[in-house]
């Protein structure tokens, strides 16, 4: 069933919508990583740093694990239902495990019930983040015009980079302007979780009055038992491992100089807290900024040339870049080491969820590119800090390098094998 096309207003409009509501979701998940430095001792005490950042990053590790459920929950509830209804319902999760961190009490105040209940918000939130890659990436990569599908869905890591910047910048204010490091420590920390549950009823506002996308109306007519079943994403095998491979090492890159880079900065380079925090967050505003060029960039010259450049330099450069990261002790040094490594990682993260769209067709797409995607980033995304600190705690941290570029590695032959997604795509087959 065909369904008038969508205009230009439309198309831009639910493209920023969709954004937004993506980028609230990240913001309530990277708040975690953010302010692990100050809550960690709150739920695990009598330890050293390392082995509290540790459990804390563990806790960070089962999150993910949640991950492969919600790419497949709503993966499934996308494809049958809707991209629109599975989006408002991921937020709204979301919303709910923020506010459980919130209002959550101390260990020193209910004991073991602390930590469970800090495990139980991550799993929420786990199972919404997990939902929303697969939803969000399906729905910019139909809503975008064909010769801008590089561009437009690159916005999906503008705003979940976005959302750790909003969670850094949140910090910077509080560390500078409102509160002391001992404040902080003690209750401050709980700030950005109530604001992320505030974002989220706007996000949710936001995302109940999105398009739907034509790609799913008009697959109306497709049987039911079709539309996001694994039985049928089975079918595609060659799709889904190409997921995985193309997903690995990429994912394993990003957390590692997004998300751990902050605690390597404190733990390995021994800046400040307030230091690390500052360059965490200039080098992620150009790291964003650079994502819509790189997105451009593909709608030109295709996907696979970004996915070789980004697998050779890595596999290259990362070793050399985390050991003289490792040994500076100028702040202006750690920044372009960053930079630079953030570069290079700018070929995998501006077009992956374009790369993974063109992949399936409608039917399955939203499942087909969530949950083998979400399966990938648990066991390397999710777990990077944990690998990282406990090599750093056996006293063997430049094993972590080789084991990023190990996994930069199999990425590459994965995109030295594959065809170019944007001359075969399978979005072109549904009209979009």
């Amino acid at each position: 069933m065909n369904t008038s096309p969508i205009t230009s207003g439309q198309r831009i409009k639910a493209i920023i919508g969709g954004s937004i509501g993506n980028l609230v979701e990240w913001y309530d998940w990277y708040a975690y990583a953010a302010f692990a430095i100050y809550f960690s001792h709150s739920f695990f005490p009598d330890s050293d740093l390392n082995a509290q950042l540790m459990n804390t990053a563990g806790i960070f590790a089962v999150g993910f694990l949640m991950r492969p459920i919600g790419g497949w929950v709503f993966g499934s509830i996308a494809d049958k239902v809707g991209r629109k209804k599975a989006m408002t319902l991921s937020v709204l999760l979301m919303s709910f495990g923020s506010l459980l961190i919130a209002l959550t009490p101390t260990y020193q105040s209910i004991g073991i019930l602390a930590p469970m209940l800090l495990l139980l918000a991550r799993l929420f939130q786990g199972l919404s983040v997990g939902g929303e890659y697969g939803v969000s990436a399906t729905y910019l990569s139909e809503m975008a015009s064909e010769n801008r599908r590089g561009f437009y869905s690159s916005f999906q890591y503008v705003t979940l980079i976005g959302g750790q910047l909003i969670a850094l910048g949140v910090q910077l204010i509080l560390q500078k302007l409102i509160l002391t490091e001992a404040q902080l420590e003690e209750w401050g920390w709980r700030i950005p979780f109530v604001i992320g549950a505030i974002l989220s009823v706007v996000a949710l506002y936001l995302r109940s009055n999105l398009h739907e996308t034509e790609a799913f109306e008009n697959k109306k007519g497709t049987g039911e038992q079709k539309k996001g079943t694994v039985k049928e994403l089975l079918k595609h095998p060659k799709a889904l491992l190409t997921v995985v491979g193309l997903t690995l090492g990429g994912t394993l890159a990003f957390y590692t100089y997004t998300t751990y880079m902050q605690k390597f900065l404190v733990n390995t380079v021994h800046l400040t807290k307030e230091q690390s925090t500052l360059i965490s967050f200039v080098s992620l505003f150009i790291f964003a900024c650079l994502q819509p060029v790189f997105g451009g960039l593909s709608d030109r010259i295709g996907r696979r040339p970004l996915l070789l450049g980004f697998g050779i330099l890595g596999t290259l450069l990362t070793i050399p870049l985390l050991t003289a990261l490792s040994n500076t002790t100028s702040m202006l040094a750690a920044f372009f080491l960053i930079m630079a490594a953030l570069i290079i990682v700018s070929g995998y993260t501006s077009i992956n969820a374009v790369v993974k769209a063109e992949l399936f067709p409608a039917e399955i797409r939203a499942l087909g590119v969530g949950l083998p995607y979400a399966l990938t980033v648990a066991v390397f995304g999710g777990t990077a800090e944990y690998i990282a600190l406990w090599f750093k705690q056996i006293g063997s941290e430049h094993y972590f390098y080789w084991y990023i570029t190990g996994c930069i590695l199999f990425s590459l032959i994965v995109y030295s094998g594959m065809k170019d997604t944007k001359e075969n795509s399978a979005l072109d087959k549904d009209g979009v």
